[in-house]
């Protein structure tokens, strides 16, 4: 039952995002400063794929560190 939960859970967040403008104060201002729009989505896309990457790797260690356990 406790599986369940958990996939669903993973689903339900891996499906219903929300975006997000994970930019800091000083680098939005920098960038929206220039009026290129197509810029600032660019380094917009290239903080959440920063941010999202150390999630993975410590889900992935996670995962790993439960299945030895479970054996």
């Amino acid at each position: 039952m406790c599986i369940k939960k958990i996939v669903f859970l993973a689903l339900f967040f891996l499906f219903f995002t929300i975006p997000s403008v994970a930019q800091c104060a000083m680098c939005r201002a920098a960038v929206e400063s220039e009026g290129n729009g197509v810029k600032a989505e660019a380094i917009n896309d290239g903080i959440v794929y920063l941010m999202v990457i150390p999630y993975v790797l410590v889900a992935g260690i996670g995962f790993a560190v439960y299945k030895m356990k479970k054996k």
